[in-house]
């Protein structure tokens, strides 16, 4: 693999990636690698191998290719109709662990749930949550509901587009936590190819004149929807980050903090109902 594909992806990501392909389809972990060094390659094992380099040549994302992605300890399906979960969005789901591990029967709404690894995530790390995820694509959410159902877990899911459905009932939510789309269609130029000719658009751009669409629409919401002491956690665009906490401020929430994920962005947006 190295030959093929350091210059497209440097070294370490290719290592990274061998070592995806040796557990996803030879069931390997690096350990197995070292044990079983001396065993033959199982007969399908090159010409499977080599479809996926050309892909990789291609520059499609391995967990497409594999159809899989680690998130928060657990392995969800990922698909084209689907963003591949990111560690920063890990770290999202940490901030809500963090804070309300602690307690239990919270109720919570993830808007924008793709693979649904944060729903399926909280759900799972959260003492008896009542998880509803939202999202407008029907080929996103089957996926979802896929995965919910492969790590044993029970979300409310629901179809809807949050830009135009109906204000959710006052005072039902405990939680409210969001990575909806926040790429400026402006910055497609510095994105990276694996990125922007193989995920969704719909999940990840936004017009260049109104960066803050879907926050205005989920502070609306969450607004309304929120107890008083709920919490509301926004994964952001970090050229937009302090002008989300002012838009929420401006919606009557409080105690609005702009966080930094692991290299140092302006990444989280997170606020409290009064």
């Amino acid at each position: 693999m190295h030959d093929r594909l350091d210059a497209v992806y440097g070294k370490g990501e290719v290592e990274a990636m061998a070592r995806m392909v040796m557990e996803e389809i030879l069931c390997c972990s690096p350990v197995d690698l070292v044990l079983r060094a001396s065993h033959e390659v199982p007969a399908f094992f090159p010409e499977k191998l080599e479809q996926i380099i050309a892909r990789l040549e291609r520059q499609e994302p391995i967990q497409h290719i594999l159809g899989v992605a680690q998130f928060h300890g657990h392995r969800f399906k990922v698909t084209c109709d689907t963003l591949v979960p990111r560690p920063e969005t890990e770290q999202l789901v940490d901030i809500i662990v963090d804070e309300q591990g602690d307690r239990q029967d919270l109720r919570v709404m993830d808007v924008g749930t793709g693979t649904g690894c944060i729903a399926i995530s909280l759900a799972r790390a959260l003492r008896f949550a009542q998880v509803t995820a939202i999202d407008i694509s029907a080929e996103a959410l089957a996926v979802a509901q896929e995965n919910a159902k492969l790590l044993k877990t029970r979300i409310k899911w629901l179809q809807a587009d949050i830009l135009s459905m109906p204000l959710w009932p006052a005072t039902s939510l405990d939680i409210v936590v969001s990575n909806p789309p926040y790429v400026c269609f402006g910055e497609q130029a510095q994105m990276e190819h694996n990125v922007l000719d193989y995920e969704p658009h719909i999940a990840l751009f936004v017009p260049d004149n109104d960066p803050l669409l879907f926050y205005r629409h989920i502070a609306s919401q969450a607004a309304q929807a929120l107890v008083s002491g709920g919490r509301l956690y926004l994964e952001v665009n970090r050229r937009f980050a302090h002008q989300v906490a002012d838009l929420l401020q401006s919606h009557g929430l409080v105690d609005t903090r702009v966080m930094h994920d692991s290299f140092g962005n302006d990444r989280f947006v997170t606020a409290t109902h009064p």
